[in-house]
């Protein structure tokens, strides 16, 4: 059944380092250790029971890591969210999770503050220095099990502005699972020093990144908020692993065009990509700076996310997402002529459920274990995964999650918005957000874009807010999302040229 979430940083050699944070300062794992047991036992004077939801409102820092590891140890659930997200989006999933107080790392971002004023949290004796907590609200905490396989230990969201957010319970089984399984993938040692750059909110920076290192014993390096200068920096003292979203490396690349800085990274050995599509073109560009191979793989926040990846033993010439991980068994489910279905996967690390959603639990695990993706895939000869397409209308913008109805949603908020569709479209390495707007006449697109400003997390706000007059519909009234690309080509065509001619339009 595997340890307890906790239990990952016990037994590593005390003066190691564990953790640096972005300013350079380092925390060893015996110190780790201390400050964990103590903020846990802060938190648990404050009102803290086994089996409530704390939500952990960050960015990456040393107090994230301590915060983690002190809720887990109480048996209380971690909720963790991006500090990037709107008061709308964070009072959401606190409605829906029930969360018994909210933590903030009030010193790691300017928002991360704001977010701890707007909440009237404070400082607490025995938490670190700059993390913040509110008062504990009357909730009723979940039962709590005795097995690690059983007991939650993360509620990660994947929706946070629609009236029924879903959040993926993760038990400590999965999430310890996933944490060996990436470290043994990307052969982490002690000696390693892994770039934590992916928000630790996130199920791939949380799981595969953070606690992968933790659990190997590797240092990890905080980096609060992605610029290609801080990774460079960070390559050039002696980073050796990088696990990012392909955006980031093609960030990376545009700004040493555009500084002519050289590429200096003399101990990197491992880089990967993963949360979103891996361009051919993008490789091969990362390949050809680094010298090594950029390694691809897919997961899910419902199973830890780890369902396959490409192997350093056997790295891949192609765009593939390699073979499933070991102890993961992927069918592909009704394949068309081409080998292509949805994918059903068994692992190991496949969610509990979603929180306060029996009916979606229901639909997505027609067995405890096993997940019905929504992705549609195919195998190639070599028993290498392709994803091929999603049966959900998921977008995925700088690897983040993005859902359709969510930004719907927010935008049919507005008074002179009557209905809203929107969907993604490839750009370049990356998927660009579309908004088809009908409205009443009294708001412009430039209007709209500023409205949703502190009403949706930066990353959900669409590139392009067209509006329409009409919609290709079925004879139901039902919007043919799959037909707005090609009904509205020539609005789309002439938005297009205009970009390429100014780009700041």
């Amino acid at each position: 059944m595997g340890p307890w979430l906790d239990d990952l940083i016990a037994d590593h050699p005390a003066d190691n380092v564990a953790l640096i944070d972005q300013g350079g300062a380092t925390c060893t794992y015996g110190a780790l250790r201390e400050r964990v047991a103590q903020a846990a036992s802060a938190l648990q004077t404050h009102g803290v029971r086994p089996g409530d939801r704390v939500m952990l409102v960050s960015e990456n820092c040393t107090s994230y890591a301590i915060a983690v590891f002190a809720v887990c140890q109480l048996k209380a659930w971690i909720c963790p969210v991006n500090a990037r997200q709107s008061d709308t989006e964070l009072r959401a999933i606190q409605s829906h999770s029930g969360a018994r107080c909210l933590l903030f790392t009030a010193s790691a971002s300017d928002q991360a503050a704001a977010h701890a004023t707007t909440f009237d949290a404070a400082p607490l004796p025995g938490l670190p220095a700059g993390l913040t907590i509110t008062k504990c609200a009357t909730t009723t905490p979940e039962p709590v099990d005795s097995q690690p396989d059983q007991q939650v230990a993360a509620l990660l969201y994947t929706t946070g502005t629609t009236s029924a957010p879903k959040g993926v319970m993760l038990t400590h089984s999965n999430v310890c699972w996933n944490a060996r399984t990436s470290a043994n993938l990307r052969h982490l040692t002690p000696a390693d020093l892994v770039l934590a750059v992916l928000p630790g909110s996130h199920v791939f920076g949380f799981a595969s990144t953070f606690l992968a290192a933790l659990h190997a014993g590797a240092q990890l390096q905080f980096i609060a908020r992605f610029t290609p200068a801080g990774v460079l920096d960070a390559f050039a003292a002696g980073a050796t692993a990088l696990p990012a979203v392909p955006q980031m490396y093609a960030v990376i690349l545009a700004h040493l065009h555009s500084t002519g800085r050289p590429f200096f990274a003399p101990n990197l050995r491992y880089t990967s990509a993963g949360g979103a599509p891996l361009d051919p073109d993008l490789k091969a560009q990362t390949e050809a700076l680094t010298g090594l191979p950029l390694h691809n793989g897919y997961g899910l926040t419902e199973t830890s996310p780890g369902v396959a990846a490409t192997r350093i033993e056997t790295p891949s010439a192609d765009t593939s997402v390699g073979p499933p991980l070991p102890g993961v068994k992927v069918t592909i489910d009704q394949p068309d002529a081409d080998g292509a279905g949805e994918l059903i996967i068994q692992s190991p690390g496949v969610m509990k459920g979603y929180y306060k959603n029996p009916n979606a639990s229901a639909a997505a695990l027609p067995q405890p274990g096993t997940l019905r993706s929504g992705d549609l895939a195919r195998f190639d000869a070599n028993g290498a995964l392709h994803l091929v397409g999603r049966l959900k209308e998921l977008i995925i913008r700088s690897g983040f999650n993005v859902y359709p109805p969510e930004v719907e949603a927010m935008l049919t908020r507005h008074d002179d918005v009557l209905q809203a569709a929107v969907i993604g479209r490839k750009s370049g390495a990356n998927e660009e957000i579309l908004a088809f707007v009908l409205t009443n006449g009294g708001v412009t697109e430039t209007g709209l874009k500023s409205w949703l400003t502190g009403r949706l997390v930066s990353y959900k706000h669409p590139q392009h807010i067209l509006l329409v007059d009409s919609y290709p519909t079925a004879a139901t009234g039902k919007i043919l999302k799959h037909k707005l690309i090609t009904h509205f080509a020539d609005l789309l065509e002439a938005r297009d040229q205009t970009l390429q001619k100014d780009p700041l339009v």
